[in-house]
């Protein structure tokens, strides 16, 4: 009897769950489907042949000038560059600036002036602005990369040596099909970015492409410049939510912003209500994402970057084809997996160990 208690209890689970399956409306569906891939732990993918690293990096110097300091996600990739340049032989600098251009321009100067090889623009230091510096860096010898600031489909910008793109058109629409899905297909959106970068133009494409494929869903969009980040987003974020009641997701496409958007989320009462998905896996966000204080973060191990930018430099010093995209995974973390990452979560953790071991057997380290 009570053995046909709990198959009764079975069949009956199965049944709600088959049901629930059904009644997922087709753009959630498609939404999920698209999202699967990347709820799956990344796997190294080697860039090209081995080479040894310590030989054509002998005597070497690069010049890395962020987007901002102040940005911990860019912070970290640059920590990480200048420890693994340190373990193949080499020397990196970092220019440490707030976001100005001004800033930017100091640090072409003092490049070409203490003879560095190369000057890496990361995730936001935009070329376009520096049309002149990136000329007379040129004319010096030396190397001009914007890493991580475009998106695959967007030309080479301001007259660089070259680029090593990632798939922001990509992120953007997860995110999009994050919402999609777990709104079943009834999204209110308000979309923040950060103004004047290029891999916000490519994000937010991404974003609007799938929204578009759901009749059923809408989004506002909201910007702030590189130094409006900390003064403006906060005060964006409660406007929009103010202003929109009927908002169920916020999505900072960068999770910078999200120290920002969840006090607003917070201080609105809509804690309840409104779920935040965002990227980049910056460790303090995929910590917020454990407290659940943000639903999810596509993350990009940040080490894994730091390597696939610096083996694309050292492959043009070597004279081989260089990387002509950052060979880094997207990884979504939720609360299925956010602890993964380390308690608090780490910068480079929660992906494996593979990247680590595959880029020094590429690079001839052991």
């Amino acid at each position: 009897m009570e053995r046909a208690f709990i198959v009764a209890g079975l069949a009956a689970a199965l049944q709600m769950m088959a049901g629930a399956a059904l009644a997922e409306s087709p753009e959630a569906a498609r939404a999920r489907e698209q999202l699967e891939p990347y709820r799956q732990l990344p796997k190294f993918q080697e860039p090209g042949a081995a080479f040894d690293a310590r030989a054509c990096m002998k005597g070497k110097s690069i010049l890395t000038i962020p987007a901002s300091s102040a940005v911990p996600f860019i912070k970290t990739i640059q920590d990480s560059m200048v420890k693994v340049a340190a373990d193949v032989g080499f020397t990196i600098k970092v220019w440490e600036n707030q976001g100005q251009v001004t800033q930017w321009v100091q640090g072409f100067d003092y490049a070409i002036n203490n003879k560095f090889q190369l000057i890496d623009l990361l995730a936001g230091a935009d070329p376009r602005f520096l049309e002149p510096q990136v000329k007379a860096a040129k004319a010096a010898g030396l190397m001009v990369v914007a890493a991580h600031l475009t998106g695959y489909e967007q030309p080479i910008p301001g007259g660089v040596t070259g680029v090593v793109p990632i798939d922001y058109k990509r992120a953007g629409a997860l995110l999009a099909d994050w919402a999609i899905w777990k709104a079943d297909g009834k999204v209110d959106a308000a979309v923040m970015g950060v103004s004047g970068v290029l891999s916000t133009d490519s994000m937010v494409s991404g974003i609007k492409e799938e929204f578009a494929k759901c009749p059923s869903c809408k989004a506002s969009y909201i910007n702030v410049t590189i130094p409006e980040m900390a003064i403006k987003t906060q005060t964006d974020a409660q406007g929009a939510l103010t202003a929109d009641p009927g908002i169920n997701y916020m999505i900072p496409i960068y999770d910078v912003l999200s120290q920002w958007v969840v006090p607003a989320v917070t201080i609105t009462g809509r804690a309840d209500k409104v779920k935040i998905a965002t990227f980049n896996g910056t460790p303090f966000a995929v910590t917020m994402v454990q407290d659940g204080k943000i639903e999810m973060d596509i993350g990009e191990s940040l080490g894994w970057i730091a390597r696939s930018i610096l083996d694309g430099y050292m492959r043009r010093f070597a004279g081989l084809p260089d990387d002509k995209e950052l060979y880094v995974p997207l990884y979504i973390f939720d609360k299925s997996n956010a602890q993964t990452a380390g308690v608090p979560a780490g910068y480079d953790t929660g992906y494996g160990n593979q990247h680590v071991d595959g880029y020094a057997k590429l690079w001839k380290l052991k």
